[in-house]
């Protein structure tokens, strides 16, 4: 594991062989970037998905890991997921940050996510044999919240209750409920409750409570029986004797690396337009994961963080229910769904699928104070002799330039679309801006025109070597 230092630590870059000047190069893989003579000190960078997730912030933080000394993993929790190619390996990532997967990364897992410990220790077992040892470069902080078995059953029954005949579209895997708790504090767990000398008694008062709770909220006996005392007790035992090893003061260890000028990644997950206070309400998740939330997530303040890279699809997706103003129930819609395997990581569920919103991400994109823009999925856009995007919002007979804070509202918006000619040539060879079609290079513009931020990734594939560094990168330490 790499040691830390208390001098700076600085990236020295250049595309290709190294220059004297300091003019930005046009682009290469990050595999063959350095910086130019002129030295940049990078504190903390973030990696924030703008649209509803899955917009491919995985394979950023896994390229991106290895120059940073520390990977931040700082809201959520096992309803997130990260698919990372890494070699001949597709690893399904849920809890445990993408930086894992570099032996000399130091990850974090911060007080703003919430912890399954079943599901982490699964996803830890699934790692060994493909030899990553977890524990030699993870630390989960003592005062993450754990979801408990009673917040998935919990999850669910109140889940079958639709919104207006639309489900909120929750995986059932716990997450709110335990935020709820968290808020509540009556019935919260934290990770250093599994390594107090008070815990037994701690998990049986909240599970006696929980049992009278849900039963009231027409939980089954099958399911109540499942988290009485005598079951919770012993299996928060064995939580503690696997996890004790890793649990530690996450805020006091990531402070001291920022003050040692170590280089910090921060992995958003989820999409900015599923934060709690800014998203899409109520149509949501139970965190902030637009950039506002990374600072309180991680007990990390704003003047470590020196800049947010946005990931974005070159089109829009989105998972469960909720209005989707540019989504497409129709053959292109499939289309695009198709190309893309647009599939949940976590769920498996599809994918709804729809043309780029430029209404949506400008508004993530200044919501979360994005330096430069992450654009994915540029090859699946190959396919199309034409393409769309959102620019505008009709609402009810009024065109609007903004992203209306009520469901309501936002599900009687008609999407503005302008027609782009489409390239129809595949770019998933591309690995430089001139390796790209007219076409494709006039669709980036369009986007970065429309949103107010400039590009500096394009992405046209799964694999590492897939991935494009524009000028715009230099910025950033990365061109």
């Amino acid at each position: 594991m790499r040691q830390w230092q208390n001098e700076p630590r600085s990236l020295t870059l250049c595309v290709g062989p190294e220059k004297s000047n300091t003019t930005p190069s046009h682009t290469g893989s990050l595999d063959s970037i350095i910086f130019h003579s002129k030295e940049v000190l990078l504190s903390g960078t973030c990696v924030i998905g703008l649209q509803w997730g899955d917009e491919a912030k995985g394979k950023l933080v896994d390229l991106l890991a290895p120059r940073f000394d520390c990977v931040i993993r700082y809201q959520g929790g096992a309803n997130a997921g990260h698919t990372v190619v890494h070699g001949d390996e597709v690893y399904k990532l849920h809890h445990i940050p993408s930086g894992i997967l570099h032996a000399d990364v130091q990850n974090f897992i911060t007080p703003g996510v919430v912890i399954n410990p079943t599901t982490m220790l699964q996803e830890i077992d699934g790692l060994a044999p493909r030899g990553i040892n977890v524990a030699d470069n993870l630390k989960i902080s003592d005062r993450a919240h754990l979801v408990m078995p009673w917040h998935m059953i919990e999850d669910a029954t109140i889940n079958a209750v639709s919104v207006k005949g639309e489900s909120i579209g929750t995986t059932n895997r716990g997450i709110g409920p335990c935020y709820r708790d968290k808020v509540g504090r009556t019935h919260a767990i934290r990770m250093v409750d599994l390594i107090e000398g008070s815990r037994d008694e701690r998990i049986a008062t909240v599970a006696e409570q929980k049992t009278v709770l849900l039963r009231q909220l027409g939980a089954s006996d099958e399911e109540l029986a499942s988290i009485a005392p005598e079951k919770m007790v012993p299996l928060a035992a064995s939580w503690a004797e696997r996890l004790a090893p890793m649990i530690a003061d996450t805020t006091d260890l990531i402070l001291d690396a920022a003050e040692a000028k170590q280089m910090l990644l921060f992995e958003g997950a989820q999409g900015a337009l599923l934060d709690i206070d800014h998203g899409t309400y109520p149509f949501v998740t139970s965190s902030n994961s637009s950039g506002v939330g990374v600072c309180a997530g991680a007990g990390v303040p704003p003047k470590w963080i020196d800049h947010v890279l946005g990931v974005c699809k070159a089109y829009s997706t989105r998972v469960g229910g909720g209005p989707f103003p540019t989504e497409l129930a129709d053959e292109t819609g499939e289309k695009i769904r198709k190309l893309g395997n647009e599939f949940g990581t976590t769920t498996g569920r599809p994918r709804r699928c729809g043309w780029f919103d430029a209404v949506a991400v400008r508004y993530t994109a200044r919501l979360s104070g994005v330096s430069r823009l992450a654009l994915m999925m540029m090859d699946v856009l190959a396919h199309f002799e034409e393409l769309k995007v959102c620019v505008a919002y009709e609402l009810d007979g009024k065109e609007i330039h903004h992203l209306p804070s009520h469901a309501d509202q936002l599900r009687r918006c008609k999407p503005i679309l302008e027609t782009i000619p489409g390239w129809n040539t595949p770019v998933d060879h591309a690995r430089t801006m001139s390796d790209f079609p007219p076409g494709a290079l006039a669709y980036v513009k369009r986007i970065e025109e429309l949103v107010g931020v400039p590009v500096g990734i394009l992405s046209v594939g799964p694999d590492r070597a897939q991935t494009i560094f524009t000028a715009e990168a230099a910025a950033m330490g990365l061109d």
